[in-house]
């Protein structure tokens, strides 16, 4: 009786532990009492009792052993620890065998997580860094824009007064070549403040656009230009053919133009000559500006903004950025031939005439 209540009472025990540790039942031979003994359970691993002849006394190893072998071994994936156990201890047990499943997903976990907080760490790091370092190049930026944007202010007043008190002297007086001098510099800062003006504001205009004659609008800018190719002895020569109206915005048209005309009188030899054509090949409209001059010998620079090759030269080096803008925002075609000290060719291919398709 007093037999079945101590097994009630391990039973009891075994309840409350939720199962976590087995109860092993020892009778010492020395000892008449009865004793018990707690068997641990472990998540990470699995533990084994055997005897002399590697039989299990108790084990709980799922698989059994293929081989026995004193101390550590792999077997595939299965690591094992065997040890000798003292004699006549832990129920006559001659050994315990542990055993464990290798996994390196722990270990790539670990490594994955470190090298994405390095990566993260990196990136934070990083970005602090360049706008620590990029403050104070964007309070220069931002000064050079306010310099700019109030220059504008300050030279499009006497600007216009120049123009006009040149175009009045010349309605009352005989014309004479100091006057068309004055008359083609001022055309010369007109047409870079032009350029500027856009470049500040052409973000913030909605930029409508309209049916435009192409050959009247060319030929009214070659008219206005003539007076700055005569400081340098050269003539521009134009074929204009009709190619229609094209659908554009204005000022962008403009800004084209004139900055070929401009760059082409600029970069040219004086007593050359520069040619325009206008004309239709494959229904789609042509426009090429051809000078003999210094050409280009890093003509993939040349779009980029502030880039002159020849700083003799003067200018922003805003001028083919824009047009280069206004090419993409349009999908105008253009090819670029070059020959250092022979000349260049620009070739802007706009797309189909679209009078005909409205």
């Amino acid at each position: 009786m007093v037999y079945m209540k101590n097994i009630h009472a391990i039973q009891n025990e075994l309840l409350l532990k939720e199962k976590s540790l087995l109860i092993i039942k020892a009778m010492q031979e020395y000892d008449q009492n009865d004793e018990y003994f707690e068997y641990p359970r472990f998540k990470t691993f699995e533990s084994g009792l055997y005897d002399e002849k590697f039989q299990p006394i108790f084990t709980l190893l799922k698989h059994p052993l293929r081989y026995f072998k004193d101390g550590y071994y792999l077997d595939g994936n299965d690591a094992y620890l065997v040890v000798k156990l003292p004699r006549e201890r832990y129920f006559g047990a001659s050994y315990l065998v542990l055993h464990n499943e290798i996994s390196y997903a722990s270990v790539y976990e670990k490594v994955l997580l470190i090298l994405f907080s390095i990566i993260i760490l990196v990136f934070i790091l990083s970005v602090y860094f360049l706008k620590t370092f990029a403050k104070p190049f964007q309070k220069m930026n931002k000064q050079l824009d306010n310099f700019i944007k109030d220059s504008m202010h300050e030279i499009n007043t006497p600007l216009s007064i120049i123009n006009v008190n040149i175009d009045l002297y010349n309605r009352k007086n005989e014309p004479n070549k100091y006057m068309q001098r004055m008359k083609a510099a001022a055309k010369v800062l007109s047409n870079i403040y032009n350029d500027m003006d856009y470049l500040i504001k052409h973000e913030k205009l909605d930029h409508d656009k309209h049916l435009i004659d192409i050959a009247s609008f060319l030929k009214e800018r070659i008219e206005y230009f003539s007076e700055v190719a005569a400081m340098k002895n050269i003539i521009i020569e134009s074929e204009i053919s009709s190619c229609g109206k094209i659908l554009m915005n204005e000022k962008q048209l403009q800004r084209l133009i004139d900055n070929n005309i401009s760059n082409a009188i600029k970069y040219s030899y004086e007593n050359s000559k520069i040619e325009i054509k206008l004309y239709i090949k494959d229904n789609k409209c042509h426009l090429a500006f051809k000078d003999y001059g210094m050409g280009i010998e890093k003509v993939e620079k040349i779009f980029s903004r502030y880039y002159r090759e020849d700083t003799s030269k003067g200018g922003f080096g805003i001028g083919l950025n824009i047009v280069k803008s206004i090419l993409k925002h349009e999908n105008i075609e253009l090819k670029i031939e070059s020959t250092p000290k022979q000349g260049s060719l620009f070739l802007y291919i706009f797309p189909h005439n679209l009078e005909n398709q409205i």
